[in-house]
C-alpha cells in the first residue's frame, strides 16, 4: 500500500476550482447553471495575442527556452514596470513562470524555512495558506471585515508581527473582495515592514482591472528601500484573458529571483515557449482590449452590487477592482428549506447551486464563513437571471 507524505494531510483541492468543476458537470447533465464562481474573464484572448502565438509556432519557437524566460519577455516585463509603476528592474531581477500561482509557489519555497511566519490578511486568496504550509511556513491571519473595507491596517499588521515573522502578503486589488489599498495605506504598511524586517510579497495580478481614476498602487513604488524589500508578482492571465496560457512573472531582489529560478529549473523548467511569445505581444501590443474589458467589468460590478443589496438580508460592499463581490449572507444562517437548515457558507452555496442553479464560492474557502464570493466575469444577462434566482431562493428560506 502506498504511503502518502505527511505534508499532504492538510492539503485540499482549490475550493474555487472544485465549485467550477461541479457547476460544469451539472451543465453537462442539462442543468441551466448560472456561473458566479469563475476566476477568469469571460472574454476571449485578444486576436493580436493569438496571432503572435501562431506566428511563434510558424517561426519555430517551439523548443526549450532559458529557465527564467526569454529575453524578449523579460524586457517587456521591465518596460511594463517602468511605464506603469515607475519601477526599474534588470533582467536578473525578473523571473517568468508558469502562471501567477507558480510564481508564488516558487517564492515560498525559496524564501521560507520551517517555522517562519507569514502574515496574511483575511479574506485571502485560497492558495496563499497552503503554499506557505507546503514550504514549512506558518500562516498568521489578520482578520478584516466591512468596517475596514476588507483591508489590513498598519496597526493590525504591527500587532501580528512576532520574532518569527518572515513576510507579509498584500493582494491589491484583492481576490475575493475587490478591495484595493490606497497609496497612504501601502506607505504605512511598508513602514512597519521595514521597521520590523518583514519581507513584502505584493500580488498585483488584478492591477489592470482597477476602477479608480488613477492606476492601481504598487507598494514597491513607495521608495527605493521598500522596492528592495519587496517581490512584486503579476501576470497576463487576468488583464489579457490568458488564464490558460500560464504565464506569470515576478520582480524583486536578484538573489531571491536566482533562488526561485533554481527551484523552477528542477520542477517545471521554462514556461511554454509559445505562451511566452504571446505574452510579449500582450505587454507590448495595443492595450485597447484591456481598457474595454475593465470598463465593462466596472459596469457589471455596479449591476451585481446593486442587485445583491436589493435582496433582503444580504449586504455587499462595492469592490474597487478585480471581478468579484464578497457578499455577507450570515443573516440566512439558521434558516431552513424543508428539512435542510443553512448553517454556514458551504451550506448556503450548496443550496443556491441545487435549488437556484447558481454557482457561488463559499466564503470559508477564503477564511471568512459569513460571506460568499460571486464573480461577475459573465454576461449582464446572466447576472440579471442569477440575481433573480438568488432572490427567489433566499426568499424561500424560513
Amino acid at each position: 500500500m502506498v504511503s502518502i507524505s505527511r505534508r499532504m494531510s492538510d492539503l485540499e483541492e482549490s475550493p474555487t476550482l472544485a465549485v467550477t468543476a461541479k457547476a460544469k458537470e451539472l451543465k453537462k447533465r442539462g442543468y441551466d447553471i448560472i456561473g458566479f464562481a469563475a476566476g477568469e474573464p469571460d472574454y476571449d484572448t485578444p486576436d493580436n495575442i493569438k496571432k503572435a502565438a501562431i506566428r511563434a509556432i510558424e517561426e519555430g519557437h517551439t523548443k526549450y527556452t532559458p529557465v527564467g524566460g526569454i529575453v524578449e519577455l523579460k524586457d517587456a516585463v521591465i518596460e511594463k514596470f517602468k511605464g506603469d509603476n515607475g519601477l526599474d528592474y534588470s533582467r536578473e531581477e525578473v523571473l517568468i513562470s508558469c502562471g501567477g500561482k507558480h510564481s508564488i509557489f516558487n517564492l515560498c519555497q525559496a524564501l521560507l524555512d520551517p517555522g517562519d511566519e507569514v502574515v496574511i490578511p483575511v479574506p485571502y486568496w485560497v492558495s496563499y495558506p497552503p503554499m506557505v504550509r507546503l514550504a514549512g511556513g506558518v500562516p498568521v491571519f489578520v482578520h478584516t471585515d466591512e468596517t475596514t473595507g476588507f483591508k489590513m491596517s498598519a496597526e493590525a499588521f504591527r500587532d501580528a508581527v512576532t520574532g518569527r515573522t518572515k513576510a507579509v502578503i498584500i493582494n491589491t486589488p484583492s481576490n475575493p473582495t475587490g478591495a484595493a489599498y490606497s497609496k497612504g495605506e501601502l506607505e504605512a504598511i511598508a513602514a512597519v515592514a521595514l521597521e520590523k524586517g518583514v519581507f513584502i510579497i505584493s500580488d498585483e495580478i488584478y492591477e489592470k482591472l482597477y476602477y479608480g481614476d488613477e492606476p492601481a498602487n504598487s507598494i514597491a513604488s513607495v521608495s527605493r528601500e521598500v522596492k528592495e524589500n519587496t517581490m512584486v508578482l503579476n501576470g497576463v492571465s487576468k488583464a489579457y484573458s490568458m488564464t490558460g496560457w500560464r504565464i506569470g512573472y515576478a520582480a524583486g531582489p536578484k538573489e531571491l529571483i536566482k533562488a526561485m529560478m533554481r527551484i523552477q529549473s528542477q520542477s517545471t523548467s521554462n514556461p511554454a515557449s509559445i505562451s511566452q511569445w504571446a505574452a510579449v505581444e500582450a505587454l507590448r501590443g495595443p492595450q485597447d482590449a484591456v481598457a474595454e474589458m475593465a470598463a465593462e467589468f466596472k459596469e457589471r460590478c455596479r449591476m451585481m452590487v446593486e442587485g445583491l443589496n436589493a435582496i433582503e438580508g444580504l449586504s455587499c460592499l462595492m469592490p474597487q477592482g478585480a471581478f468579484y463581490t464578497f457578499a455577507n449572507v450570515s443573516a440566512f444562517y439558521g434558516r431552513s428549506f424543508g428539512d435542510r437548515v443553512i448553517e454556514d457558507s458551504v451550506g448556503l452555496a450548496t443550496y443556491l447551486l441545487e435549488e437556484a442553479e447558481v454557482a457561488v464560492v463559499p466564503g470559508i474557502a477564503f477564511g471568512n464563513d459569513s460571506h460568499i464570493r460571486l464573480s461577475y466575469a459573465c454576461s449582464k444577462e446572466d447576472i440579471g437571471v442569477g440575481l433573480d434566482r438568488m432572490k427567489k431562493a433566499l426568499g424561500a428560506l424560513a
